[in-house]
């Protein structure tokens, strides 16, 4: 496994192993040529992050920062080993946490991005979606899951072989007339 794009192209990244399943390096680099637009300066979240290939994929590709949400020993240990190996421990954080209970203790839009990768076989992803519908913790959403699996309407996305990936967007609030950067009297 490896970082695709970016500053960091070409790195090598350790794999927990185990039943950590890792996002593929081609649905990986589609997701991030998908919100390409939305990673500069942005501060990103990696919930079920595993080794942290997503979130180090997007601070290699221009994010301005990411926090790392793992549980589980072995991800963990790999984790901190690939933020140590790239030199980026001042852009990253990592809390061992269980993901669902971190992202719903979060003020609305803590984060420009959050990316989620929960196991495919739990229904963690849509319980994540539901949450965020509830009460926006990002701007942006972007949830990988299962080809089968069905989400609710608002989200827009992509399929490679059995792997999906929906982004949701924040709504964006209306510029009132009067205040700075409107175009009103």
């Amino acid at each position: 496994m490896r970082i695709i794009g970016g500053r960091w192209a070409g790195r090598t990244l350790q794999s927990p192993g185990g039943r950590v399943r890792p996002t593929g390096e081609e649905v990986r680099d589609r997701w991030m040529e998908e919100l390409a637009a939305d990673l500069p300066g942005a501060r990103v979240l990696d919930l079920f992050a595993g080794s942290g290939a997503l979130g180090l994929e997007a601070v290699s590709r221009g994010a301005a920062a990411a926090d790392f949400v793992e549980w589980g020993g072995g991800a963990l240990h790999a984790l901190k080993g690939n933020v140590t190996s790239l030199r980026a421990r001042s852009r990253c954080r990592i809390f061992k946490r269980d993901a669902v209970a971190f992202a719903a203790a979060l003020e609305p839009l803590a984060y420009d991005l959050v990316l989620a990768d929960p196991p495919y076989t739990s229904r963690l992803a849509l319980r994540l979606v539901e949450m965020w519908q509830e009460r926006p913790f990002s701007r942006i959403l972007a949830v990988e899951h299962p080809v089968e699996m069905e989400f609710p309407a608002g989200g827009t996305g992509f399929v490679l072989d059995q792997t999906g990936v929906t982004v949701y967007r924040a709504p964006t609030p209306p510029i009132s007339p009067g205040r700075p950067g409107s175009t009103g009297p």
